[in-house]
C-alpha cells in the first residue's frame, strides 16, 4: 500500500489587539467655559445697593431724623451709600476716567479723602457724639457736602474727558448733581418735599449709574 504523504498546513491566526484610547483626546461634546463676570460688577452693585438704602432712609426718616434709632439707621444707610462712592472712585481710578495726567489722579485722591472724612462725620452723627457748637465738629461735618460737591465736578470732568463711552460718559453727571438739586430744593420747599426729591434723584442717578458701572468691561 503506497505511503501517503500527509501535508499538514498550519493555520496561522492573526490576533488584532485594539489600540488603547488616548486619554488626552476629548471625544465628547465641546467644553464650554463659564462666562467671566465684568471686572467692576461688585463696585457697581455696591453703589446701587447703597443708593437704594439711602433713598429708603430718606423716605422713612426724612433728611434729619431726631430719635436715636432713626439716627443710627439713617447713619448706617447713608454710610452704605458713601462706601458705594468709594467703590465708584476706585473704578474711576482704574479706568482713568478723568484722564491720564497727574491732576486727574490728584483729584481722585483728594475726593477719596473727602468721602472718607464724610463717612467719619456720618458715623459720629449716628452714635450721637458730634457737637456742632464746636469748630472741630463743624469742620468734620463740612466734608459731607464738600464730598458731594467734589463728585459733581468729577461728573463734569468725566463727560469732558470722554474716556467712558455711551451712557456711562454722561450718567455720572446726572447722578452727581444730587447735591446741586436737593440742597436748593430743601431751602426753597422744605424737608417734606426735599426727601422725595432726594430719594427720586438717588434712584434715577446713582442707582442706575451703579448698574451701568457693573456692566463695564474696561
Amino acid at each position: 500500500m503506497p505511503n501517503k504523504t500527509v501535508t499538514q498546513e498550519n493555520d496561522m491566526t492573526t490576533t488584532h489587539t485594539p489600540t488603547p484610547a488616548r486619554s488626552d483626546l476629548h471625544t465628547g461634546s465641546p467644553r464650554t467655559t463659564a462666562p467671566v463676570a465684568p471686572p467692576f460688577r461688585k463696585h457697581g452693585l455696591a453703589l446701587t445697593g447703597g443708593a437704594l438704602l439711602w433713598a429708603t432712609s430718606f423716605l422713612h426718616f426724612g433728611p434729619n431724623p431726631t430719635d436715636s434709632s432713626g439716627l443710627v439707621l439713617f447713619g448706617l444707610m447713608s454710610g452704605s451709600f458713601q462706601l458705594g462712592l468709594l467703590a465708584l472712585l476706585r473704578v474711576l481710578w482704574r479706568t482713568r476716567a478723568l484722564g491720564e495726567g497727574r491732576i486727574a489722579r490728584a483729584v481722585l485722591r483728594i475726593e477719596t479723602v473727602f468721602v472718607s472724612l464724610a463717612i467719619c462725620s456720618t458715623f459720629v452723627d449716628a452714635i450721637g457724639v458730634s457737637d456742632l457748637s464746636q469748630p472741630g465738629w463743624i469742620v468734620l461735618d463740612a466734608f459731607w457736602p464738600l464730598s458731594m460737591l467734589g463728585m459733581f465736578f468729577i461728573g463734569i470732568r468725566i463727560a469732558v474727558a470722554g474716556r467712558w463711552k455711551g451712557l456711562t460718559r454722561f450718567w455720572p453727571l446726572v447722578a452727581e448733581s444730587w447735591a446741586m438739586v436737593v440742597i436748593p430744593t430743601m431751602g426753597i420747599f422744605g424737608e417734606d418735599v426735599a426727601k422725595y426729591v432726594a430719594a427720586l434723584h438717588l434712584l434715577v442717578g446713582y442707582a442706575v449709574l451703579g448698574v451701568l458701572v457693573s456692566r463695564k468691561e474696561s
